[in-house]
């Protein structure tokens, strides 16, 4: 299919969103920029976030946005709604009418893609609204200002989590690679803009095992120094403690205390390498009183006793 140039109007032509990443450095890369020309454009984010972030002012008017979120945690909000982004899960979101609010939460390493397509690219490929497309893309087929909307966050899938070093990476040659990007854009236009099958029980029980598993381990990601309890765990994930115990150990190898742990050193290798914080600010900072207790964890997980561990990894 010849790459039609795009038709974005004025307005849209002086959009920029580089403002908001530039503090990010090299944080923030475009993998193809080719939003004005082409009518879509995908980038790499990849960064440590000391402080929440505020991306709102990145999505391009008029414009529909897939986030293949691989590790993170994001919120987005719209009309007072506020929806979590977790690590190992896609979006989609329509910038339309309405203001869209997003944030990057605090103390997290954030890898996510975008492939942001403009409304004209939209209406190019898809003239009239086929059976199956999803309302809220079916939208802006029509005439007038969309409505902004944001879709409920879904898995991703292994197929997408291994397509993110692929679109990172082309293979193409410089010549073909618009012509390349494209074909992933319509690739993932047909995966994430139709209504899917009906899933069989089994899938379905699948995949409500692995987004309850998600859930505990970003709930513990964020809550490293005062994690919920076990109940408040199976409370917040909709299923019996006992239920979940099991389950998580069968998805992740590990029993929750054991994936906790291990969580928690990683965290606190991240700030000793970090030069901000000595031993004991980071055990305190995940949750440990007591110094020995926290080497002893630290040195079975790292290696090595936490007083080293920046020495050796500089």
């Amino acid at each position: 299919m010849p790459i039609r140039p795009s038709k974005n109007k004025a307005g849209a032509r002086a959009f920029t969103e580089a403002p908001v990443w530039h503090s990010l450095g090299k944080g923030w890369q475009p993998l193809w920029p080719g939003f004005r020309e082409n009518g879509f454009s995908l980038e790499w984010h990849d960064f440590d976030a000391p402080a929440a972030l505020d991306y709102t002012g990145s999505f391009h008017p008029d414009s529909i946005e897939i986030c293949l979120n691989a590790s993170g945690c994001a919120e987005l909000s719209l009309a007072g709604t506020t929806r979590p982004l977790a690590a190992g899960h896609a979006v989609f979101y329509v910038n339309g009418r309405q203001r869209i609010a997003a944030k990057r939460l605090p103390g997290q390493r954030h890898q996510f893609l975008t492939i942001e397509i403009s409304r004209d690219f939209l209406r190019d490929r898809l003239s009239t609204a086929p059976a199956g497309l999803r309302p809220e893309v079916a939208q802006l087929l029509s005439a007038g200002k969309p409505s902004s909307r944001i879709t409920e966050p879904a898995r991703l899938g292994t197929d997408h989590q291994q397509l993110i070093p692929v679109l990172r990476h082309s293979p193409a040659p410089s010549a073909g690679r618009a012509m390349w990007f494209e074909s992933k854009v319509l690739e993932l236009m047909s995966a994430f803009f139709f209504v899917p099958e009906k899933e069989l029980f089994c899938e379905r029980q699948r995949r409500v095992t692995q987004e309850r598993v998600q859930r505990v381990v970003e709930l513990l990601r964020q809550n490293l120094a005062e994690p919920p309890d076990l109940l408040e765990l199976g409370r917040r994930a909709g299923c019996s403690p006992f239920y979940l115990s099991r389950t998580f150990s069968q998805e992740m190898g590990v029993t929750i205390p054991q994936y906790l742990r291990q969580l928690r050193m990683e965290r606190a290798a991240e700030l000793l390498r970090s030069g901000k914080f000595n031993v004991t600010e980071a055990a305190m900072e995940v949750g440990y009183s007591s110094l020995s207790h926290f080497s002893q964890a630290f040195c079975q997980a790292m290696g090595c006793c936490p007083n080293l561990y920046p020495l050796l990894n500089r």
